[in-house]
């Protein structure tokens, strides 16, 4: 396509004003628009058209830095607030509509061919393609981040500490054990039990949903991880088809010290160390 001198100035010069009339277009089809998002995609159209406008006078694709930062800042705020990225890419349909009517409503007073408005739509839906497909990336990527820290939040809500008796804690895990939480609990709840100056933790098993071979194994991990910290561990909350469990994998948690309830594990705690020596 060859460089058409009034075409990039009309849209350098009249960048704002083109950016503020899709979003006013946009914003009155979709109608849950708020304030900062209007304010936001003003400033991204403005770096749109100022980028089609150089694309067309270098001839080389002019990808704005604004519009990749829109893209993230929209994936952003799907991810935070437990939104779907299918919220973000249904408004895409409509700003195309809205851009394909100004391109054409400019090219009608500007009096460019069919051939020259053919090229500016493809370029326009060229970056809006690279902001949707940087939209979805940036949503795949903040995605697993959220769920690492949920995880993590999880797993120091599956196994929060709590303290009982002097140098006594009792550590319940509640739900289920995979891999992560077991990492999480190692990385972060062991430590806060080792700050504690612990000497004895009473692993509670309770609150398990289920257990299989593999959660044994990682809780006999934690158990035998607290032991090397010096910490006497108390296994309590066996119920039938768990210790069934443990007995079928042919593993052994703390030492074969087994008690039905936390309240009887602690009776015993207190009475071997008020038995006079």
């Amino acid at each position: 396509m060859e460089t058409n001198t009034e075409l990039v100035r009309f849209l350098t010069d009249h960048a704002g004003q083109l950016a503020d009339d899709v979003v006013e277009r946009v914003s009155g089809l979709l109608g849950d628009v708020t304030d900062e998002e209007i304010k936001q995609a003003r400033i991204m159209y403005t770096a749109l058209w100022k980028a089609l406008a150089e694309t067309l006078r270098t001839e080389e694709l002019q990808v704005p830095e604004a519009l990749m930062r829109w893209s993230r800042g929209n994936a952003a705020m799907q991810t935070k607030n437990s939104g779907s990225i299918a919220a973000v890419a249904d408004r895409y349909p409509p700003s195309r509509d809205a851009i394909a009517d100004i391109l054409l409503e400019m090219s009608e007073k500007l009096g460019l061919s069919l051939k020259d408005y053919a090229q500016l739509s493809k370029l326009v839906n060229r970056f809006l393609d690279l902001s949707l497909q940087e939209t979805y990336y940036a949503f795949e990527r903040l995605s697993k981040l959220y769920q690492s820290d949920a995880e993590e939040e999880l797993a120091e809500l599956s196994a929060p500490v709590v303290p009982v008796y002097d140098g006594i804690v009792i550590l319940p895990f509640i739900g289920r054990i995979t891999d992560d939480r077991a990492y999480a609990i190692m990385d972060k709840v062991l430590p806060k039990i080792a700050a504690m100056k612990v000497t004895c933790t009473i692993a509670d098993f309770s609150g398990l949903a289920e257990i299989d071979d593999h959660a044994i194994q990682l809780l006999q991990q934690i158990e035998d991880a607290l032991e090397l910290m010096g910490i006497q561990v108390i296994s309590t909350g066996l119920r039938p088809h768990l210790a069934q469990s443990i007995v079928n994998s042919r593993q052994v948690l703390a030492e074969k010290r087994y008690f039905g309830t936390v309240k009887q594990a602690l009776k015993s705690l207190i009475q071997q160390r008020n038995r006079p020596s």
